[in-house]
């Protein structure tokens, strides 16, 4: 079972995405970390700590990480999440009190306290936190099992046409994020941008029935017409729990390895994702076209090509059954 620190920005979609993760059961989260990124570092933590009401989330630590990006200003898509960043439903009063570790620590703390390798670290906005947590404990990268992040794409952006927000957010700390030595699964706007929340979908969520289901349709909702406005969406993507979810079942996705750098310069360019397919790996073996130098092996990172969008929208509803009705109101 995949021990996870949910490192986010709430934000609707890493709302979702928190809910999924203690609703299923084939995760175990272990804790919450926020960072500046969709709305202030103060906002975002609120919203996480009134999620956890939402969800009846308890045992898991949640502490508040980097409260702007690694150099200049915080970028902030009001446009999308609102002045709240969590707009739409009413949210409750935070259901659990905030860890006095700084979000770094506590993540160091997880890793140091369980076995080298059984931790995944879900990051679903800018990578501040992970990048701080590799310059200051290097020594702990090898402990990490994984990272499985939303971000980036392979081939084009959203905010510009060639980055991506979660990125474009904080470029410096994603790039020291993908430089480390740990194996990375980017889920990128290519396979995000498959898995829209259509009304057929949210009906689908609403049929749960909870109370819990009815918070998350509301929260789409919201999303929707936020994606509708600016960006002509039919649905809102479900960037974030597409992350999740592919801890919890990895077989949502089809990825393959490849080589990811990121720009950090550069008038359009800056927050670009750049995938090096002149050589992929896929099921172990690579592909004719490559250039890579069979001793180097295999790239550590893995790009997601494609998405079982069944498959998603299962776990998604399984994870809000499970969690039931909770009363949060």
């Amino acid at each position: 079972m995949p021990k996870v620190i949910y490192d986010c920005d709430p934000g609707h979609d890493d709302a979702v995405a928190l809910l999924l993760a203690w609703g299923n059961p084939d995760i175990e989260l272990l804790g919450v970390s926020t960072v500046a990124g969709n709305q202030t570092l103060e906002k975002v933590t609120n919203n996480a700590r009134a999620l956890a009401r939402v969800a009846g989330i308890s045992g898991v630590p949640f502490a508040a990480g980097a409260d702007r990006p690694l150099l200049g200003p915080q970028l902030i898509p009001e446009e999308i999440h609102g002045d709240s960043g969590l707009d739409g439903p009413q949210l409750p009063a935070p259901g659990v009190e905030l860890d006095p570790r700084h979000a770094v620590n506590l993540i160091a703390d997880l890793v140091r306290e369980h076995a080298p390798g059984e931790i995944t670290l879900v990051p679903t906005g800018a990578l501040t936190n992970i990048a701080l947590f590799a310059r200051m404990y290097p020594e702990l990268i090898q402990r990490v099992g994984g990272i499985t992040l939303m971000g980036g794409g392979h081939h084009s952006g959203n905010m510009t046409p060639a980055a991506e927000f979660n990125i474009l957010a904080d470029p410096e700390a994603a790039r020291i994020v993908f430089e480390a030595a740990w194996p990375i699964t980017m889920v990128g706007l290519d396979v995000t941008h498959q898995v829209l929340a259509v009304p057929e979908r949210l009906a689908q969520l609403q049929g749960v029935g909870t109370d819990v289901s009815q918070f998350v349709a509301e929260l789409i909702e919201f999303f929707g017409q936020a994606y509708m406005q600016e960006r002509g969406y039919p649905g809102p993507p479900m960037h974030d729990p597409l992350a999740m979810a592919a801890v919890a079942d990895p077989s949502v996705l089809r990825t393959v390895a490849a080589d990811i750098y990121v720009e950090t310069q550069g008038d359009y360019a800056r927050g670009q994702t750049i995938v090096d397919f002149r050589t992929t790996w896929d099921d172990g073996e690579p592909a004719r076209l490559g250039v890579r130098d069979a001793q180097e092996g295999t790239p550590r990172h893995r790009v997601a090509m494609d998405v079982d969008r069944e498959k998603f929208w299962t776990l998604l509803v399984d994870a809000l059954e499970r969690i039931g009705n909770t009363n949060f109101a």
